[in-house]
């Protein structure tokens, strides 16, 4: 695949932590920060932050992203957050189908499907999340696990909209851990991905680009960005260090 077609885009999950002046600091020196940059960037903070990240970043080389979404657009689902309102509070990108959605909250392959769905009606870009766990590689079914994740989004939303989301690799093992997947098995999985796309849509396959998530670091990113098949990163705890995101940012061309 022609890796300089696509641009690469490094996220940074800030999961539940920080207070609202922490948020403030630490997304003015990433905006600080962003100019120049060959990579795309985009911060995912908890929902609400949302709104202020939303005017701090206002045109910046920075977007806004949210961690999650209702697969509904309204109605009487208390503590849910929608796609269009993700769309007014400022978003760009919406993750869904992140491990710790699955794993914790029980998002099913249907209900991260759907939750594509919803926010590809909203007009949000969904950064779609699919990974393995442990015992999961350790059993050999790694490719079996991603390709059934993302043929569960396949099913209902077809490869061109797929190709035109973000995928995201995040084997789960290495979420959290200090773990960190070799850029050899990474390239092997998006590589996987990649060609299962191209057996529908092969321009569309050749331009979507696949994320890695899982313990990224300023030390390890430059390896992993190198594989052809990766396309920047999906970045966890290294994100709430402005400083350090922003050295993996700098990895990313």
């Amino acid at each position: 695949m022609q890796a300089d077609k696509r641009r690469p885009l490094v996220a940074g999950n800030w999961k539940m932590h920080g207070n609202l002046a922490e948020a403030r600091e630490r997304a003015l020196a990433v905006r600080a920060g962003a100019n120049g940059l060959a990579c795309e960037l985009a911060l995912v903070p908890p929902f609400l932050h949302v709104p202020l990240l939303a005017e701090l970043l206002r045109d910046s080389p920075v977007a806004v992203g949210a961690q999650d979404v209702s697969e509904h657009a309204s109605g009487a689902y208390t503590g849910e957050v929608s796609a269009g309102m993700l769309v007014d509070a400022g978003c760009r990108y919406v993750i869904v189908g992140h491990s710790e959605r699955r794993a914790l909250f029980g998002d099913t392959d249907a209900v991260v499907a759907a939750k594509f769905m919803a926010a590809r009606a909203a007009g949000l870009v969904p950064v779609l999340c699919v990974g393995e766990t442990l015992a999961e590689r350790e059993a050999g079914a790694t490719g079996n696990v991603v390709l059934r994740q993302l043929d569960a989004v396949l099913a209902v939303a077809g490869s061109a909209a797929v190709c035109a989301a973000v995928l995201a690799y995040e084997p789960v093992w290495a979420i959290g851990t200090g773990l960190t997947a070799t850029p050899a098995q990474a390239q092997e999985v998006h590589a996987l991905l990649r060609a299962h796309l191209a057996r529908k849509d092969s321009q569309g396959a050749a331009a979507v680009r696949i994320l890695y998530g899982g313990s990224v670091k300023a030390g390890n990113a430059g390896e992993i960005f190198a594989m052809p098949d990766v396309d920047g990163g999906l970045v966890g705890g290294a994100s709430l260090d402005a400083r350090e995101f922003l050295q993996i940012c700098a990895q990313a061309r």
